[in-house]
């Protein structure tokens, strides 16, 4: 049994592998933020039986290393030292937590991802902050739809950029002249400059998806404000301005954490239909949901990173063919927002 922890840093990831024994025989490997299936070949390279533990603050590469065939662990703060400034728990300190105590792990499932054995708690936390969050939509600081008596929608793309499936979901979104927003991972963002200059050429919007796509109520206000501040300068440096609307990993929240990003002036962007595309249903299954669910003012939820995307971008051209039928207009998250939504009057 070989115990292999993946770290993240404010550059990229770091894996330290141990052996049955806790003993290390391999140096530490650092990998770019877009290697992550050079990673998946890496531990799957190693032989054996391997256990790949991350931390809760990384919610990048599960999905991605799981149709990879790779059995992925999360060690929650519990059982972990404190964390660095900027970065995840240590490689080396994943791993150990692993070998030392296995059954103390979560191990992940494609269908729940990186909040397996924790949606209840999840869920529980969501509607703790239902007055929050309504509190903050009243003021204008949150968005889930845009206003239902206008033909507009926004398609919305999560957790990339990612090599091939950005570039392929810009591609359809070209070929049909219609705009989106990509809601960007920092890690993702500056190692991608490239595809967010070509977002900014063909008119679609950026908003901030955090650094690492973490589990928001595991951060301290500094590690959120940390989260947001990098993200949103790594996406200006590239995209040419700073993202108008945050996005919280999972939707994650509890009445603390909103406390926060209203501190830090952010403004949430949520969703109305969720295609549940990261747990790949199919693209037809993708697409059936889009049509059913979507009406005039819907923000769409899909992804085009953290995982094989393949099956959005196969599912994209019905989707946007189906609702041009209907005589929708495709816009920005930005363009939803209308004079009443500034001033809290929705």
């Amino acid at each position: 049994m070989l115990y292999a922890g993946i770290g993240w840093t404010a550059s990229g990831f770091e894996i330290a592998v141990l052996d049955g024994n806790g003993h290390g025989d391999r140096p530490a490997v650092r990998f770019a933020a877009d290697r992550s299936k050079e990673i998946a070949s890496y531990l799957n390279g190693l032989g054996g039986s391997v256990t790949a533990v991350v931390d809760s603050t990384n919610g990048m590469l599960d999905g991605g290393f799981m149709a990879a065939g790779l059995d992925m662990y999360r060690a929650d703060p519990a059982i972990l030292p404190p964390r660095p400034g900027f970065g995840s728990v240590p490689a080396v300190e994943l791993a150990r937590a692993a070998w030392r105590d296995p059954g103390s792990l979560v191990r992940l499932e494609l269908e729940s991802g990186s909040l397996t054995g924790r949606l209840d708690e999840h869920h529980a936390a969501m509607a703790s902050s239902d007055e929050a969050l309504a509190a903050m939509t009243a003021a204008g600081r949150s968005l889930e739809h845009g206003d239902r008596t206008r033909g507009q929608i926004a398609l919305t793309f999560d957790d990339g950029p990612h090599p091939p499936y950005t570039g392929r979901i810009l591609d359809i979104l070209e070929s049909y002249g219609v705009r989106a927003t990509f809601f960007c991972v920092g890690l993702n963002a500056g190692a991608r400059g490239e595809e967010l200059r070509r977002m900014a050429e063909q008119g679609h919007g950026v908003g901030n998806h955090t650094w690492s796509h973490p589990y928001l109520p595991d951060l301290s206000a500094t590690e959120l404000a940390d989260q947001l501040d990098r993200t949103g300068d790594v996406i200006a440096e590239s995209f040419g301005t700073v993202p108008a609307f945050f996005r919280p990993p999972y939707g994650s929240r509890t009445p603390a954490v909103l406390r926060s990003l209203t501190d830090l002036g952010a403004r949430l962007a949520l969703w109305d239909v969720d295609t549940e595309d990261w747990a790949m249903p199919g693209p037809e299954v993708i697409a059936r949901t889009v049509l059913r669910q979507t009406i005039p003012g819907s923000i769409v939820l899909m992804h085009d990173g953290g995982g094989d995307r393949s099956q959005t971008v196969t599912a994209l051209p019905s989707v946007i063919e189906g609702l041009l039928a209907r005589g929708l207009e495709f816009v920005r998250v930005e363009d939803l927002v209308t004079p009443n939504f500034a001033t809290g009057k929705r």
